[in-house]
C-alpha cells in the first residue's frame, strides 16, 4: 500500500524559501510520475507541478521561475522547492502518485490517485 510522507512546511515571511520533501513507501518509486498539489483555505486543490519518470517538469503558470520539482528515485523521495514565497501561496501541500505508470507528465488531477497528509505552508506579509 502506497505511502506519501510530507515534510518541511511552515510559517515564512514573503520572499522566503522553502523546500518541501515527500518520502514514498510502499511502491516502486521509479515507476511512477509524481506531483505536488495545493489547497488552500475555501478553494479547490490544485496541482503546482508534476514530474515524469525521469524527471521532465510540469508546472502551472504561478510556480514557474519560483518552484522547482525534483525526485531521487534511489531514495524514493519527491522535492518542491519554493522560493520568493507570496502571501498567495498559503495552503496545505500535498504529494501525491500518478495512477498510471506512465511515461507521460501528468497535468491533471484526475491522472493521480494517491496523496500524502499534506504539510501546511504559511507565507506572512
Amino acid at each position: 500500500q502506497v505511502q506519501l510522507v510530507e515534510t518541511g512546511g511552515g510559517l515564512v515571511q514573503v520572499g522566503a524559501s522553502l523546500r518541501l520533501s515527500c518520502a514514498a513507501s510502499g511502491i516502486t518509486f521509479s515507476d511512477y510520475p509524481m506531483g505536488w498539489f495545493r489547497q488552500a483555505p475555501g478553494k479547490e486543490r490544485e496541482l503546482v507541478a508534476s514530474i515524469s519518470r525521469v524527471s521532465r517538469p510540469y508546472y502551472r503558470e504561478s510556480a514557474k521561475d519560483r518552484f522547482t520539482i525534483s525526485r531521487d528515485n534511489w531514495k524514493s523521495m519527491l522535492y518542491l522547492q519554493m522560493n520568493s514565497l507570496k502571501p498567495e501561496d498559503t495552503a496545505v501541500y500535498y504529494c501525491a502518485r500518478a495512477a498510471r505508470r506512465s511515461g507521460l507528465i501528468p497535468r491533471d488531477e484526475s491522472e493521480f490517485d494517491a496523496w500524502g497528509q499534506g504539510t501546511q505552508v504559511t507565507v506572512s506579509s
